[in-house]
């Protein structure tokens, strides 16, 4: 089963591959598009694939060459079998992690909104250090940030922050993130030098495009307003900043950091496009129901993910019991040891369910 798996991959790469260069479907803008994914998303487990049928074949042959009268070529052939078998064995098993269904949105872009939650101004500036561990989590990767809409906090940080991360494999790096924070902290402003506990919540959506999700305008009500900075003060005099709400489904998202209205009513509309395929997967995920107790936290904004705790530098993910003494060097991007055990808990979870 698992060689036959294999070999219907290898067959679909190559069927899309043939049907990239028929003229026919070249001139199809969408069809090209959508092959064009699905091609990429097949092509590491096919490398991986062929590269350990090539192995298999050499086995083969060291198999004859260990018959072989020459003691030499037979010491050699000795060495280099344990060698090919050691390979085979660490592919059989890469293998087997990359033939776990995967989350159809985890080479998508992500639309992340933060805000502050409990603990009034330091819930603000909460919301802005983890929008500044998120930047340069993205720097480190490579990734692109831009800004979507933002309403500053006057004590700093944000009451509200939405940008897009844009680059390789986004989502299924980040897609762990929705959830609340909390921070145990002695505030600036504290001068007993209690700990405050604060929290700020986070939301990240695959973001979703016209091929995934289409929005009926129809159901879209367009308001225009002045721009606002840190209180809520007017910060330019032309009505450029866009609200759209979807009269449906009651969804709000409104966009001001573009340069004119059209620009804020095209971000807006990426982020409302978002947030309803992201209600619709979340919809078909409950649906489901076997799904969703192999996935880690359910991307439920009530859901308390995460604790980063000062006093002790210590960062605890609720989620699989994960704790480690590094939160100075996480809450400055390196969030790689945490990301990492998220996603080593949920192939285990997954193989399990396989």
């Amino acid at each position: 089963m698992f060689f036959e798996r294999l070999d219907q991959i290898e067959a679909k790469y190559q069927e899309i591959s043939l049907a990239l260069q028929d003229p026919s479907v070249s001139t199809d803008i969408k069809r090209v598009t959508s092959l064009s994914k699905e091609l990429s998303s097949l092509e590491k487990i096919v490398v991986k694939y062929r590269e350990y049928k090539d192995l298999t074949r050499q086995l083969v042959d060291l198999k004859e060459m260990l018959k072989d009268e020459d003691p030499e070529i037979r010491s050699m052939a000795e060495i280099e079998e344990i060698e090919v078998r050691e390979k085979i064995e660490t592919l059989e098993s890469e293998l087997e992690v990359m033939l776990i269904p995967k989350d159809p949105n985890d080479e998508k872009n992500v639309i992340v909104e933060i805000r502050g939650a409990a603990g009034g101004d330091e819930g603000n500036i909460f919301a802005g250090d983890l929008f500044r561990m998120y930047v340069k989590y993205a720097e480190s990767k490579g990734w692109r940030i831009e800004t979507l809409y933002a309403d500053p906090a006057e004590a700093g940080g944000f009451s509200q922050i939405e940008f897009m991360v844009s680059g390789d494999s986004v989502y299924s790096l980040l897609k762990y993130e929705s959830g609340v924070h909390r921070v145990q902290r002695v505030p600036q402003t504290e001068s007993q030098g209690r700990i405050h506990t604060s929290t700020a919540t986070v939301l990240v959506v695959p973001e979703a495009e016209e091929l995934d999700f289409e929005i009926d305008m129809d159901d879209v009500r367009v308001d225009t307003f002045c721009s606002s900075g840190p209180g809520g003060q007017s910060v330019n005099t032309t009505k450029s900043a866009v609200r759209l709400t979807h009269v449906p489904s009651g969804l709000v998202v409104q966009c001001q950091d573009g340069k004119s209205q059209h620009e804020n009513k095209a971000s807006a509309l990426k982020i409302l496009r978002s947030r309803l395929y992201d209600q619709m997967l979340q919809e078909k995920l409950d649906k489901e129901g076997e799904e969703r107790k192999t996935k880690i936290g359910t991307g439920d904004r009530s859901e308390k993910i995460r604790t980063y705790n000062y006093p002790q530098n210590r960062i605890t993910d609720h989620r699989i019991g994960y704790t480690i003494q590094q939160l100075d060097r996480v809450i400055d991007g390196k969030l790689d040891p945490i990301v990492e055990a998220l996603l080593a808990e949920e192939q285990k979870r997954k193989l399990a369910t396989e």
